[in-house]
Order: C-alpha cells, then sequence, then structure tokens
C-alpha cells in the first residue's frame, strides 16, 4: 500500500500498487476502500490482500478495490460484548453486532411493546443519491427537524461507505443513521426495516425518517430486476406500523435512456405493483422555478412535465400531491455534500433533485 488518500470513522481509503495490471487495462495503481471495524487500519508500507472484482469488470458501481486483510498488521479481537446479531452473514467479513432490537440491548423492551410510527412521515426512496436532496427539502420548511436515515441492504452494506451519511451527520443535517437487514456499521443496528423505524421513533425520537439503500445499486435493465424494488415494500412497511409512507418519485430530465427520462421505470413499477394504495406520492411543480433558477439548469428540468403528466395516471392509487419547488432550488445549492446522481450534478439533471426535494417539503408539511 502507497497512500493513505482519505479517512472518516470506519472508513479509509488507500492506493495501493498491485504489481501487475488488472485483465484488459494498464493498470497497476488503484483505489482501495478498508472497513477498518473489519479489517484494521491500514498503513503505508502494508501488505493487503485485496479484492479487485469490480474493478477488473470496469464497473461504475463498485469500482473500487476492497481491503480483505492486513496478513501481516491483523487488527486485535473486538472486546467481549453484548449483541449477537450477525451481519453480512457466512461472508468471510461477517460481522457481530449489538442490535437496538437485540435481547441484550437496553432498548429491547421499548422495542418489544411497540408496534407504531404514531403518525411519523417515512419517505422512502430507491437511490441512495436523494438523500441530502430530501433533507433539503425538508429544511427549507423546518431545519430543526430532527431527521433519521434507515439504510435497507440493496446496495453496499457497510454504512460508513455512504460519503452522503457522514457529511450530513457532521453538518447536523442528519440526526442519526439505522442500518437494517444484512447492512451494517450505522449508529444503531436492526434486523429488519420494521425495527429500524421502530428504532427511529422511539430511540432515535426521530421527527421524519428517510429509508433508501446505500450508494451502488444494482440494475439489470428489467421489470423486476432492481435491488431498489423493495422501496414498495418499504412504504408498505411504513404503512403498516402506522406511519405516514411518502413515496419518491426518481425523476430525470438528462438520462439518455427512455424508460428513466421522465419518472423511471422503478418508480412505477414499485409504487403501481408493490406498493399498497394510499401513498403520498410527491408531484414537483416545474412551473413554480423562477426564471433565473432555470437559468441555472442544463437542460430545462420542464422538459419533462408533459411525460410525467402522461405517466401520473399508473399511480393513480395513490395520493398524487403538486409541490411547489419556490426556494428549494437555492437550499439544493446549500447542502453541505455534493450532489451527483448517476455521475450527473445538480445542474445537469435538475429534475432527478428537485422531485427528491419536493418530497421532503410535503412530508413536513402532511
Amino acid at each position: 500500500m502507497t497512500t493513505i488518500r482519505s479517512t472518516r470513522p470506519g472508513y479509509t481509503e488507500v492506493e495501493a500498487d498491485i504489481g501487475r495490471p488488472l485483465p484488459s487495462t494498464t493498470i497497476t495503481a488503484i483505489r482501495a476502500v478498508a472497513y477498518t471495524e473489519a479489517v484494521g487500519h491500514p498503513r503505508v508500507g502494508d501488505t493487503v490482500l485485496l479484492n479487485v472484482s469490480a474493478l477488473a469488470k470496469r464497473l461504475g458501481t463498485g469500482g473500487f478495490g476492497l481491503v480483505v486483510a492486513l496478513p501481516d498488521a491483523l487488527p486485535a479481537d473486538p472486546p467481549e460484548g453484548p449483541g449477537h446479531l450477525v451481519k453480512d452473514r457466512y461472508s468471510p467479513l461477517q460481522t457481530m453486532v449489538l442490535g437496538v432490537d437485540d435481547q441484550e440491548s437496553e432498548h429491547h423492551e421499548t422495542l418489544a411493546g411497540e408496534d407504531s410510527l404514531h403518525g411519523m412521515p417515512v419517505i422512502v426512496a430507491d437511490l441512495h443519491s436523494t438523500l441530502p436532496a430530501i433533507i433539503a427539502g425538508i429544511r427549507a420548511v423546518d431545519p430543526g427537524l430532527r431527521i433519521a436515515y434507515v439504510l435497507s441492504d440493496g446496495a453496499a452494506l457497510p454504512a460508513s461507505f455512504s460519503q452522503a451519511a457522514a457529511g450530513l451527520k457532521e453538518a447536523g443535517w442528519l440526526y442519526g443513521t439505522i442500518s437494517t437487514g444484512q447492512s451494517w456499521g450505522a449508529d444503531l443496528e436492526a434486523v429488519t426495516v420494521h425495527t429500524g423505524l421502530l428504532a427511529a421513533k422511539h430511540v432515535l425520537n426521530a421527527d421524519i425518517t428517510i429509508v433508501a439503500q446505500g450508494p451502488g445499486n444494482l440494475g439489470t435493465g428489467t421489470k423486476y430486476g432492481y435491488s431498489g424494488l423493495v422501496t414498495g415494500d418499504h412504504l408498505n412497511a411504513a404503512a403498516l406500523l402506522d406511519g405516514i409512507p411518502v413515496g419518491v418519485l426518481r425523476m430525470s430530465n438528462a438520462d439518455a435512456r427512455g424508460r428513466h427520462f421522465g419518472i423511471s421505470h422503478h418508480s412505477l413499477t414499485s409504487l403501481a405493483e408493490i406498493a399498497r394504495p394510499g401513498v403520498r406520492v410527491a408531484v414537483p411543480d416545474f412551473s413554480t422555478l423562477a426564471e433565473v433558477e432555470l437559468s441555472e439548469m442544463d437542460p430545462d428540468p420542464s422538459a419533462v412535465a408533459e411525460v410525467v403528466a402522461s405517466q401520473l395516471p399508473l399511480l393513480h392509487m395513490h395520493e398524487q400531491i403538486d409541490v411547489s419547488l419556490e426556494g428549494l432550488w437555492s437550499q439544493l445549492k446549500s447542502t453541505p455534500v455534493s450532489l451527483s446522481t448517476m455521475g450527473r450534478r445538480l445542474p445537469a439533471d435538475a429534475a432527478a433533485f428537485l422531485a427528491a426535494a419536493s418530497a421532503g417539503r410535503m412530508a413536513v408539511e402532511i
């Protein structure tokens, strides 16, 4: 290992020399991620055992090497303590954690006796990139609200991989995080999204909770072959627990793939076929954008308005609420972390971020 590039709690990014080129490339120096809770803290000069499978396939998603072990600098065994939840089960890097819903947790009694969110809004999105935009929309109405993030296990499993979540917490925009299912490493651990939501309400005392997978979603270009499809199930979980399920429309005014232009087919499928009727769905009103704001966006996001209008009847079973975008553009530009979706920054795909922010605004207003 030649360089430490960056570090934050639970995460260190390094540069390593792999000695011989990756298949079909001339690359011999790569970026790699070490999850320090699992493999320890790498130092310059250490020998590292790397997984480079995603890099060898030249994938954008997952385009890092991953430190599997530091053979000459193995971490100490973790101290004995409570907790018997195993995450990333039966992989070589499975980890044991104390779950908030674990029998050994100080919160077990609370969660064992609670089955209601008491009307807490639960905003459910498929893409991790919407997280800061949703919070921007919430803060445009009330910056004092306590916001929790429930990480599902459809994409990156280690919570520390999310630079956005770390930056939002550091800036005070996000109060706390909960990793659920096979994901791990958040402020709290939970077995399911259901107990994660209950913990957000009754342990973190959140006013609003956002549910989304981590970075690195998996899609195949097929109707049902997408890791974010479970957003429908998560909306159902919110409704089951007496929360207010709020759907985020994944939109784009710049994606060259027709299935994602306007409202993405992923949103249409999860909302129309999986989510039970009655979800509150935020529909951004692009006509409320000011001319000076539109001049900063390229291409014009209102170009999708006609397409979106033709798609909304597919979601007739849900409560569609038009949301004004007044003031949201400036709020999006003030986020403490960079905004990017599928490699496109804020001005290049404004509809994506405005749609997410409108869901945040609506969740507060309802």
